[in-house]
């Protein structure tokens, strides 16, 4: 029987940063990653704006890169990528998620996806929906064929996917900005980018951080939850399957898990995946995903009963009005109240502590302060 390992290990802040390098070596991540192949960080914004467990952890980050300057990985084949979408900037996101600092420490620049050349490129496999929703050609940043990629999400919740993980991920670059026509397609076009991965990359790694996972309206109005594991494995459909079950989910049930799983692109069936490190046997957080009032909107229009205005609504020049509704909604009505309650909280447990002070979370988050990296603290990694 086919199997795949996941690594699982649980954390605390005093040692997360070890523990992030423990976690990689128990999932043999130098035998997948060939040093000598250049190789792509894909950070996860799923908001400009700070909010926990939203978006790649700057411990995640700092741990993953401090592992692999320890082993040897060249800085000049190295290059952490985020894209834009239509409700996210990546500079501003770099910034109030503390990447910049932690990026500065190890001499890396960040690299915008808006900032590279892109390409059309002809895909050989067999794709579920996007040649149908991009009939021109699908649009890929022209530096990833042949890199290898390493992705960084996070444990949470997806209003339109139920979960969102490592496969997701790759929504965020491939395809270009107006990715957003897939959502009506979600669980088709995860395949599609699976398949898409195994055509462009000769290797592709997950670390994914769940310190603080996401419950409820997934991507970004969610509650965070303090759970102090993280995850890795070199199979993308396995670990997204592990933290679906972790979170409560029956990772065979999620349509895009299920596909996946029995066109051979992954493993989701819980029984065939081996999880080294520390047992998560029994574990269910009974976390359920809800849907915020932008993702409910736009299945209206795509799915529901509002479906007959979706051509004039989405795929025509009014469509400015959809991010711009979702920006209002987000960032001046929902972060600023129910999401600053949510911070705030957050900021008196361990791991808000730990944003605060090593690297520099200032008041309020997400306004776009420079971080203080302190030169010694908790959990660096020897």
């Amino acid at each position: 029987m086919t199997s795949s390992r996941v690594a699982v290990i649980r954390t605390d802040p005093t040692t997360v940063l070890d523990d992030y390098r423990r976690l990689m070596h128990l999932a043999d991540y130098r035998q997948v990653l060939d040093p000598s192949i250049p190789l792509l960080l894909k950070l996860n914004l799923s908001w400009t704006k700070y909010f926990p467990s939203c978006s790649s952890q700057p411990w995640q980050l700092e741990g993953v890169l401090g592992t692999l300057r320890q082993d040897g990985y060249s800085n000049a084949l190295l290059t952490p990528v985020e894209n834009k979408t239509v409700v996210t900037e990546p500079w501003a996101g770099a910034r109030d998620n503390r990447w910049l600092p932690v990026l500065d420490k190890f001499g890396l620049k960040f690299q915008p996806l808006t900032e590279v050349s892109w390409m059309v490129y002809r895909f050989k496999s067999p794709l579920l929906r996007l040649n149908q929703i991009f009939p021109e050609g699908i649009e890929i940043p022209s530096i990833y064929p042949g890199r290898n990629i390493l992705h960084l999400p996070t444990v949470k919740t997806h209003g339109h996917s139920i979960t969102t993980g490592s496969i997701k991920n790759a929504f965020g670059e491939l395809p270009k900005e107006v990715r957003h026509y897939a959502h009506k397609y979600i669980h088709e076009v995860l395949v599609d980018l699976m398949m898409m991965q195994k055509e462009l990359h000769p290797a592709v790694f997950t670390v994914m951080d769940g310190t603080v996972a996401g419950n409820g309206a997934g991507p970004r109005t969610m509650v965070p939850v303090v759970k102090d594991v993280i995850l890795a494995s070199a199979d993308p459909v396995a670990i997204d399957a592990v933290a679906a079950k972790l979170m409560g989910f029956d990772p065979l049930s999620i349509p895009y898990l299920r596909i996946c799983h029995d066109r051979g692109l992954g493993i989701a069936d819980p029984k065939q995946i081996e999880v080294a490190g520390d047992s998560i046997e029994g574990e269910s957080w009974g976390f359920k995903t809800s849907k915020s009032f932008v993702i409910w909107g736009d299945q209206m229009l795509r799915l529901g009963p509002l479906r007959f205005l979706e051509k004039l609504a989405l795929h025509s020049p009014l469509v400015v009005w959809a991010p711009f509704a979702s920006n209002v909604y987000h960032d001046w009505i929902w972060y600023p109240t129910v999401g600053r309650a949510r911070i705030s909280r957050f900021r008196s447990t361990k791991w808000g502590k730990m944003f605060d002070e090593r690297y520099g979370g200032g008041t309020p988050m997400g306004a776009g302060q420079t971080a203080a990296f302190p030169a010694s603290s908790p959990g660096r990694a020897r």
